[in-house]
């Protein structure tokens, strides 16, 4: 009597997370139909695609399962599978949940434009860098979320079942940082040192450079090489715009900003913008990243550092100008022999090259389509830059950029014939 109790349990167990597994299938109650048609076609086709496929991957294991328990297998692989198809289920919920969120975020058409062309941006950032290598770009996906920093799913990361690769960099911005969304160029500098490979052999070429100084440094730097190469992407194709961005994400107190966190990527926030205001420097000289590079050490002197912190921050600021060098002038394989400068030129983005473009644009230099198709990131620079040039007028800088991103995803939009 207790073993068919055990057995009416079980097949009732199995039919609930069938049915479950079964209510994924529906996309649409993942994500509304005007927030699917917020995506490109493309990008639409392949996540619904991947979505389905995890289902019918859910599904079909649900009916294994099913089947096990009609044949009269024992109760212990019966257990196990229930178990098992529960904790996949829960699993497959999360990553559709994630993408659902995602998707939503599209939901306002005013948010929707926008982010429309923030996807235009990411993929061009990409192929920029990936394009004279060979290497295909994937498409990108961009939502917005709370908090302070940005983040990426990458692109073919491999998903719950291992079976299943994210189709697309699903990238999250910050509601703070939309004024200045330069952090899309970081999170997307993440997906190309993934792709070339560039992370790993980056990370040894800050080892070799710090380590006749500091073996303890170097061994931070080298754990730090996948934030760096993601910095240093970033500037290569927006030069000093994302300095300011990034100075508001890692700010706080001086504890904090100095704090090292054994473990995380991340180099520590003060030595992080001291690194972002050098690359600057070292392309351009002096200019308004100087700025907050000296507010920075006015705010949170290295003396008031801890003394394992002000040792490592005394190390690396001795070296920015090697580790500027080794991150943008030195031939790396994952370039094909060439430095990063010369796939990604940092000067085609330095302020002197931005009021070029802006002189010789003129009035048409926010309606210009051609312009936004062929000068897309240094125009996102520029724009970026106004509101911490000219705070007095954020608001109408802010406004420009967010109409301007709108009609960048415009451009994207197929028009019918």
């Amino acid at each position: 009597m207790t073993e068919d109790a055990e057995a009416r349990q079980t097949a009732a167990e199995v039919a609930h997370w069938l049915l479950a597994a079964q209510g994924l299938a529906d996309l649409d109650d993942a994500a509304a139909p005007e927030a699917w048609a917020g995506l490109e076609t493309y990008l639409q086709r392949g996540l619904r695609d991947r979505m389905a496929a995890m289902v019918a991957a859910l599904v079909a294991e649900a009916r294994a399962v099913q089947r096990l328990t009609a044949n009269g297998a024992e109760p212990a692989a019966e257990r196990a599978g229930v178990l098992r198809l529960r904790r996949r289920y829960l699993q497959a919920e999360v990553v559709l949940d994630f993408y659902g969120d995602a998707i939503n975020s599209r939901s306002n058409p005013a948010l929707r434009g926008i982010l429309r062309g923030l996807d235009t941006l990411a993929g061009d950032s990409m192929a920029v860098t990936l394009g004279p290598l060979g290497i295909d770009a994937p498409p990108a996906l961009v939502y917005v979320d709370k908090g302070l920093g940005a983040s990426i799913l990458r692109a073919g990361i491999r998903l719950w079942d291992h079976a299943h690769p994210s189709p697309a960099a699903a990238i999250k911005l910050t509601r703070h940082n939309l004024s200045h969304p330069t952090a899309l160029l970081h999170e997307t500098g993440h997906q190309v040192a993934h792709l070339t490979g560039w992370t790993a052999e980056l990370a040894d070429a800050l080892y070799g450079v710090l380590a006749p100084r500091s073996v303890d440094v170097a061994q931070l730097w080298r754990s730090w090489a996948g934030e760096v190469a993601a910095d240093v992407h970033a500037f290569a194709l927006a030069g000093w715009a994302p300095v300011f961005a990034l100075s508001t994400v890692v700010d706080g107190t001086t504890a904090e900003v100095f704090r090292i966190r054994y473990g995380d990527p991340h180099p520590f926030g003060w030595i992080r913008v001291m690194f972002n205001a050098a690359l600057c420097r070292s392309w351009y000289g002096a200019g308004p990243w100087d700025d907050v590079a000296n507010a920075w050490r006015q705010r949170h002197p290295m003396g008031a550092a801890d003394a394992e912190a002000r040792e490592v921050a005394r190390v690396s600021v001795d070296a920015l100008a090697d580790l500027v060098d080794v991150c943008t002038r030195r031939p790396l394989r994952a370039f094909r022999g060439a430095p990063l400068s010369a796939v990604m030129d940092p000067r085609a983005v330095s302020p002197d090259r931005l009021r070029e473009l802006e002189r010789q644009a003129g009035g048409t230099l926010l309606t210009s389509s051609y312009l936004r198709r062929r000068h897309s990131l240094p125009l996102f620079a520029l724009l970026s830059t106004r509101a911490v040039l000219d705070p007095a007028n954020a608001t109408a800088h802010h406004t420009r950029l967010r109409d301007w991103l709108r009609d960048v995803g415009a451009d994207a939009v197929p028009h019918a014939a």
